[in-house]
């Protein structure tokens, strides 16, 4: 992977996103002892960072396989993200949605001109129907993480927050199936300052801290937490990336998620997910290794069920 990659790919992405806002908090600035800057994807488009990689990787596609259309499988975000960037390029999208996915994110892949195809609630289920549909269709499959070129398009949010913030310290990463924190480490490497990179973890699905123990691809036996767009496990393109340059990943709680997310909610007047919450959740269990750090933090998205808050 060459840096030039990368800023083809912030080129070629920009006129199909928003640059979103850096934010920060004094208050949550002294409460931890050190300077937070929040890159804030959850006002992208489709409210996720994952616009990002869902338009740079169609972007991709000739003519011909624009043409015969795309397929994923997603609890939420991606599912949006790849509805809105096929319909702002003409193409049509299939997506695979889990029973179990929030009905907000349902609602938002409808709006967005994406035809839903429900199925069982695990990995295994959404895999199948997603590879039947591209055997129906002639479809391309779009690998929610696991695909250079969304993994790539995730970096630009990371390239972004460090052209606002060039002397950052760390940047904190949710850690679902590793196509966020996969494409921030390469942007750190290319475009930091010996800028380090963490992931977050909730401890009810922590497939990626035991993947980087162990040094191979682990599962998870139960994903029992709030953060839904974390279930999801690490893959083969992805985890070489980050195995290399990720500097660690640190687990948190359930009760610690809901905290820092009404944190976020109360002192910066902005709606995050669970998801996102998770890494400020770790940070705040960690701080004491970042102190008087300036610390960057990906706000990986804002799409929350409004009728289902955890506070």
């Amino acid at each position: 992977m060459e840096k030039q990659e990368l800023l083809d790919c912030h080129q070629r992405i920009k006129p199909f996103i928003h640059r979103t806002a850096v934010l920060s908090s004094q208050s949550i600035n002294n409460k931890l002892g050190l300077n937070v800057f929040f890159k804030c994807e959850n006002f992208q488009r489709a409210g996720a960072y994952k616009m990002r990689g869902a338009t740079n990787a169609i972007l991709q596609l000739s003519q011909k396989e624009r043409n015969k259309g795309v397929v994923t499988h997603s609890s939420g975000n991606f599912a949006q993200a790849v509805s809105l960037a096929a319909k702002s390029l003409n193409v049509k999208a299939h997506i695979v949605m889990p029973t179990s996915a929030p009905q907000v994110k349902k609602i938002g892949v409808a709006a967005y001109g994406g035809k839903i195809y429900e199925c069982e609630p695990t990995l295994r289920a959404r895999e199948e129907n997603a590879n039947r549909l591209v055997a129906e269709l002639g479809a391309t499959l779009l690998h929610p993480s696991n695909d250079l070129d969304v993994i790539i398009g995730q970096g630009t949010a990371a390239i972004e927050l460090l052209e606002e913030v060039p002397n950052l310290n760390t940047i904190f990463c949710p850690v679902g199936g590793g196509g966020l924190i996969a494409g921030s480490a390469l942007a750190a490497m290319y475009f930091g300052k010996d800028c380090k990179v963490y992931g977050g973890e909730p401890f009810e699905a922590d497939d990626a801290y035991r993947s980087l123990q162990s040094g191979k691809i682990e599962g998870n036996k139960s994903t029992n937490t709030i953060a839904d767009g974390l279930k999801t496990t690490l893959g083969n393109t992805n985890f070489p990336i980050i195995k290399e340059h990720v500097n660690g990943i640190i687990r948190v709680t359930e009760e610690e998620i809901i905290s820092a997310m009404r944190l976020v909610w109360e002192r910066m007047k902005i709606i995050i997910e669970p998801s996102s919450a998770v890494t400020l959740a770790a940070l705040i269990r960690d701080k004491e290794n970042f102190q008087n750090q300036d610390v960057g933090i990906i706000i990986s998205g804002g799409n929350v069920d409004l009728q289902n808050l955890p506070f």
